[in-house]
């Protein structure tokens, strides 16, 4: 990775990060993390100046107007993090066209960038050369919401850089909403489409989905959108609306398209309440389908949404059950506002020395991590009254802060029918323990950070109440239609202290086996794109998967003309020059 000239910009890469007074790793994985300066194009500080500054060569014959600057990166776990990359700030989607035009002309990419929670190389890779990159700001200029409740249906328009927290709040406040969604609000919907986001929601026992909602992922929701593409002599923008067919491999798309704006329905919004139980033992919790006792499967059969965050080497998850109250139930306390959990994103100081000791060559204290996060989550739960809320859908859905623990994470997404949420889960928990007993048996500890399981609908043809040419092409939660009794995605993910030894190679062993396990004529797996996949010696470095497993999931059980290859063939048609692309990019989708 390019390294910063220490002399000239006053800071080091450990420099930009902002938590402090916790350890080596908690600096690595706990706190917000903020760019801690800028050096804007020309200046005495970049490679432009008369100074002589910074690694990155000027960029040649860079559009006037448009703000350039060089910026430090870094993703969500802090494992891709650059000193310096140019970033660019558009002020409207024709500061984008110009853009992208000028990438042609120079031989540069372009890179959008939000919020930078995620993990993967789709932005930037680690280690390859930013010599002739530019990064896309969009949070700071395109970024408007508007809403138009008198649609049919009502929607709301966005720029790429709105957050989730900005659009859900101007739909409340016309009262509208969405059925489900992800934890962190401060996701932009950019990035959200990109991968095709979801939250833990499933429909209740006689609960259909109501119009405008989607229990699938967000990109199941866009009516239309507007794209920067080729038309053959120029990158322009242009806009498609959901029943054109070359939308559906742009609804989920990598980040290998630029949007400028998006339209999305919305539905009536609601009222949720959410419990959490902290005392069932996780034998009883994840027990096989048809289990007695209280269930994961039997939760979801009498309420919809649930999550489990099962924490390392102890014995009860925290659970959370999510169901529609319209009205307030006698025992749950109301809130006015998302992010209820405030010891979850701010951990005390137990915690943080914990996870230095870890990084600092302790792996074998993963129990006792384990167990203090347990009981800091029981003693947060009580001290904050939180374990029984009531609130609007959004206030209830957001509780991921960007203070929350900073870790890595893998698994992926088992699709199948809503009857087998038991045993897809009793399977998985019931391997997984057995592995890390197995490694600690060893004296060793390749994972310390929680197994948390979700479970969310498909995106489903009758949710979309415009004429629609179906389904985003390459999202996870894409139905079968030679299975049309599959109706949900089962999430299961493991979370890992960044730098961890050996959990790379846990994480290989995992993810083989939930391909072959979870696979015939019962189910299927396919990744979660902003997490971990593909795990050789690191994640994303496993070409078989690369190039054989994970293209195959998306040619299995649907048309040959709407499947992996007829999607990487439209972002070809879209972007011919690959501006909108990387190293790691190019592999994936040639």
């Amino acid at each position: 990775m390019p390294k910063t000239d220490d002399t000239a910009t006053g800071l080091s890469r450990r420099g930009f990060l902002t938590a402090a007074g916790a350890g080596a790793l908690a600096v690595g994985a706990v706190g917000a993390w903020t760019p801690a300066y800028a050096i804007p194009f020309g200046s005495s500080g970049s490679a432009s100046g008369s100074a002589g500054g910074t690694t990155l060569p000027a960029p040649p014959n860079f559009p006037s107007g448009i703000d350039l600057a060089q910026q430090a990166y870094q993703n969500w776990s802090k494992e891709i993090m650059l000193d310096a990359v140019w970033t660019s700030f558009p002020k409207s989607a024709d500061d984008v066209v110009v853009l992208a035009n000028w990438a042609h002309a120079n031989g540069y990419t372009l890179r959008p960038r939000g919020a930078q929670h995620g993990w993967t190389p789709l932005t930037v890779v680690n280690g390859a050369s930013v010599d002739k990159v530019i990064l896309v700001d969009t949070i700071k200029h395109l970024n408007g919401v508007s809403v138009n409740k008198g649609g049919n249906p009502a929607v709301v328009t966005a720029g790429p850089g709105a957050t989730l927290d900005a659009i859900t709040t101007a739909l409340q406040a016309e009262g509208l909403g969405w059925a489900n969604l992800p934890a962190p609000g401060v996701l932009t919907i950019g990035g959200t489409l990109a991968v095709d986001a979801h939250g833990a929601a499933l429909p209740g026992p006689g609960q259909a989905t109501a119009p405008g909602h989607t229990y699938g992922s967000l990109s199941n929701l866009v009516t239309s959108l507007t794209a920067v593409v080729w038309t053959g002599t120029e990158y322009a923008q242009k806009t498609y609306s959901r029943n054109d067919p070359k939308i559906k491999p742009l609804l989920t798309n990598l980040g290998r398209t630029f949007l400028t704006s998006v339209t999305m329905q919305a539905g009536p919004n609601f009222r949720m309440r959410c419990q959490s139980y902290t005392d069932i033992k996780w034998t009883e919790l994840f027990g096989a389908k048809g289990a007695s006792g209280r269930t994961f499967e039997k939760y979801v059969a009498e309420n919809g949404g649930v999550e489990a965050i099962w924490y390392p080497f102890t014995d009860k998850p925290w659970l959370k059950v999510w169901s529609m109250a319209p009205s307030k139930p006698a025992g749950s306390r109301e809130v006015t506002g998302p992010y209820n959990y405030p010891f979850s994103d701010n951990l005390p100081e137990v915690l943080t020395d914990l996870l230095g000791k870890m990084n600092s060559g302790a792996p074998g204290i993963a129990p006792l991590f384990g167990q203090t996060m347990y009981g800091t989550t029981v003693a947060g739960l009580a001290a904050t009254n939180a374990n029984d809320i009531w609130g609007w859908s959004k206030d209830i859905q957001f509780y991921i802060k960007a203070t929350t623990l900073r870790l890595t994470e893998g698994g992926g997404a088992v699709i199948t029918k809503r009857e087998n949420i038991g045993q897809v889960i009793h399977d998985f928990t019931q391997w997984f323990n057995e592995r890390i007993e197995f490694y600690k048996n060893k004296g060793q500890y390749p994972l310390n950070g929680p197994v948390e399981i979700r479970c969310c609908g498909l995106d489903e043809a009758a949710d979309v109440l415009v004429p629609s040419a179906g389904a985003p092409t390459i999202s996870a939660m894409r139905p079968r239609p030679d299975h049309p009794d599959w109706d949900t995605a089962i999430w299961l993910n493991v979370l890992g202290v960044p730098g961890t030894p050996g959990m790379f190679e846990f994480y290989r062993e995992m993810e083989q086996w939930m391909r072959s396990h979870y696979t015939g004529s019962e189910y299927t797996f396919r990744p979660e794109w902003s997490k971990g996949w593909a795990f050789g010696p690191n994640p994303y470095t496993d070409g078989g998967i690369i190039s054989g497993a994970l293209p195959q999931s998306y040619r299995e059980g649907v048309p040959a003309s709407d499947n992996w290859d007829t999607a990487r063939d439209t972002y070809n048609e879209l972007d011919p020059h690959h501006i909108y692309s990387n190293t790691f990019m190019d592999q994936l989708l040639p």
